[in-house]
């Protein structure tokens, strides 16, 4: 009897944009080992929140709108928490979608990137690759983790020719160094992989969930970034030559 294989999810949901090409179901899978100051999501970072789900009944709620994705030049973007935590489920539903036929994202930090066997990298067809910050020191003190991991996987995608995406949440005071974006567009600019870099502004959506946690909001007082610091932003990237929205 073959095993059945399951994973803890926090929630699904439709978006269009910000996961990928079209519209996409996203699936959010619990638990992250990162602790990063701006997260949108704490109510993903434990495992325990979350509630048990097969791969197929996981399935059977992406076929109710498979008509509606694939029209809309979309498909499934698996993100969370950090779905490379839980690597044997994410990496099935994965291979069933692509199996379906449909489209497949991987939203991941990098920094469980060695759980990734090839078998699922080759069923994603694009990585959104979350690099938070450029410089160890300063990817510790906003993340809580280190950085090489993600750059070691970065440089794996790019060898294996799995096409990536580049996410980068713009906070003021904490991502907007000069030196270190122009030193990261550089690292993304050697990457032939790399499709495009979307610098995401800082928001405080998040911060209800925070209140309703109990928890301490990290960056409540920050301030967002306006629409000059973010275009210069992209401007920097867009030198080195890469593609930034």
């Amino acid at each position: 009897m073959k095993a059945v294989t399951t994973g803890r999810i926090h929630s699904w949901d439709l978006s269009t944009g910000v996961d990928g090409p079209g519209t996409r179901f996203v699936l959010f899978v619990s638990g992250c080992p990162l602790r990063c100051l701006y997260c949108a999501n704490p109510d993903t970072w434990h495992m325990r929140d979350g509630r048990e789900a097969t791969v197929d009944e996981v399935m059977a709620e992406i076929e109710k709108y498979r008509a509606f994705v694939t029209t809309a030049g979309g498909g499934v973007t698996i993100t969370g928490g950090e779905p490379l935590l839980q690597p044997a489920f994410t990496g099935e539903v994965l291979r069933r979608c692509k199996e379906a036929g449909l489209h497949t994202a991987l939203d991941t930090s990098g920094f469980l990137g060695a759980r990734a066997t090839d078998e699922l990298l080759a069923d994603t067809d694009v990585v959104l690759l979350d690099i938070k910050s450029f410089g160890a020191g300063a990817y510790r003190r906003l993340t809580g983790g280190e950085l090489a991991p993600t750059l070691d996987f970065a440089t794996r995608l790019d060898r294996l020719g799995v096409p990536m995406w580049i996410r980068y949440v713009l906070v003021p005071g904490w991502t907007d160094d000069p030196e270190r974006v122009d030193a990261l567009a550089r690292f993304v600019a050697g990457l032939g992989a790399v499709e495009r870099v979307d610098v995401l502004p800082f928001h405080k959506l998040g911060a209800v969930k925070y209140e309703a946690l109990g928890i301490p909001f990290p960056l409540r007082d920050n301030p967002v970034p306006d629409a000059a610091l973010t275009e210069s932003v992209r401007a920097r990237f867009k030198r080195q030559g890469v593609p930034a929205y």
